[in-house]
């Protein structure tokens, strides 16, 4: 199932965060309201195509890449149509060999049925669905929970090794060093079960509150 909205409720999201962590509370305050949008996608194929592009680029080279990647699918991407472009034309659009080797195996892995449908991710635990989609070549746990995020909607994703996440954090809680993924678990063990909401906190943290 493909959301073009949060399926949660966001307002009780934001009271509950307030209420169970007064420093998230301050930083929250400093951000400003929920501004937390989705990037809706077609298919897990589209969602994970466009994951792999974007790694290790700034957001505008992978924005620029990702158009010319789209530009080769004039009805669209689909996996078999991926799989039939030559490399060069791959290469063309801006991605690296090891780019186009892990959309490849995307495609190869979405026809074979490793790659669900949202249908079936749907279904699936956050956990399962990081352990069924993380089989793709380029595809790790920050990807799938980007996705789980980002296109799915899930309220309760925490990246604990997100660099901003642990920037953010150390704003939040006037911390000299950035948190260790145990310490950020233990303390966001009272934000479930809206931990992607605090997520988007401590990643507006980054960009408008750290220097």
């Amino acid at each position: 199932m493909m959301y073009t909205r949060l399926p949660f409720d966001t307002r009780r999201a934001v009271r509950h965060l307030r209420r169970v962590d007064p420093r998230l509370a301050k930083l929250m305050d400093r951000v400003g309201p929920l501004r937390m949008k989705l990037r809706p996608a077609g298919s897990p194929f589209e969602a994970l195509l466009r994951a792999i592009t974007y790694q290790q680029l700034s957001g505008k080279a992978a924005a620029t890449i990702h158009g010319r990647l789209l530009g080769l699918f004039p009805g669209g991407p689909a996996p078999e149509r991926l799989l039939a472009l030559p490399e060069s034309d791959l290469r063309g659009a801006g991605l690296s060999r090891n780019k186009s080797l892990a959309v490849r195996d995307l495609a190869a892995k979405t026809l074979d049925g490793s790659v669900p449908d949202f249908a079936v991710l749907a279904r699936m635990t956050d956990d399962e669905a990081v352990a069924r989609l993380t089989v793709v070549r380029g595809i790790g746990r920050w990807s799938v929970e980007m996705l789980l995020i980002f296109t799915l909607g899930r309220p309760d994703v925490l990246p604990v090794d997100d660099l901003g996440i642990r920037k953010g954090f150390r704003v939040a809680y006037g911390m000299r060093n950035l948190p260790a993924a145990v310490t950020l678990r233990r303390v966001a063990r009272r934000w479930s079960p809206y931990r992607s909401v605090a997520s988007w906190y401590l990643w507006r943290a980054t960009d408008t509150l750290v220097p």
